[in-house]
């Protein structure tokens, strides 16, 4: 194959898996808007967790709530729970990796909050103890995953939202849930602002 093509077979399978997602998705994504926004409309927050490029999405939502995605707006109530090296360092040290964002959602997480939990295949040991948390602290969930959903789609119960891009190539799954993201970004921008 001519690395060309190689390249562009990248573009094509992008397109096709954003087709899927969105075929699949989009009223899911706008319940997931709403929810966010009836989230902060009673001061509460949204705390995002992932590892490895889900950490970086997680914190990329982050930044376009506190900041803004597209638009001037005061900023909103997120925060991302890959970001803070010492707690992170602290918590695995002491106790386990696998309580890195758990330990944050039991501290920081009150009743009404919202955890936007991100992995890709759906068993990252991390994510599902920060899914337990947020339900200990009667929060809800939207979790972001690939494949079948693995254990954390298990786990969702109640009001909480599963977007799972039903693909396996985990780079195919990170480019939905960016867009995801930024579909997100745009329609609590949308429910707040109102207009274009």
């Amino acid at each position: 194959m001519v690395l060309t093509e190689r390249v562009q077979r990248h573009f094509f399978d992008s397109i096709a898996a954003a087709e899927t997602t969105m075929a699949l998705l989009a009223p899911a994504i706008a319940v997931s808007a709403e929810k966010i926004v009836q989230t902060l409309m009673v001061d509460g927050k949204v705390m995002a967790c992932g590892n490895g490029g889900s950490a970086a999405q997680a914190q990329h939502f982050a930044a376009c709530m506190v900041g803004c995605f597209e638009r001037e707006r005061p900023g909103l109530a997120a925060l991302a729970l890959s970001t803070d090296s010492s707690v992170l360092t602290a918590i695995g040290n002491h106790y386990d990796f696998d309580l890195v964002f758990s330990k944050q959602v039991h501290a920081l997480g009150r009743a009404g909050d919202l955890l936007l939990a991100i992995s890709t295949s759906g068993n990252s040991a991390n994510v599902i103890s920060a899914v337990h948390a947020a339900h200990d602290r009667q929060m809800g969930v939207i979790a972001l995953t690939g494949h079948e959903g693995g254990q954390v789609g298990e786990l969702l119960a109640g009001d909480d939202i599963h977007l799972c891009v039903p693909l396996t190539r985990t780079a195919r799954i990170q480019e939905a849930h960016i867009t995801i993201i930024h579909a997100l970004c745009d329609a609590v921008d949308y429910l707040l602002l109102g207009g274009e």
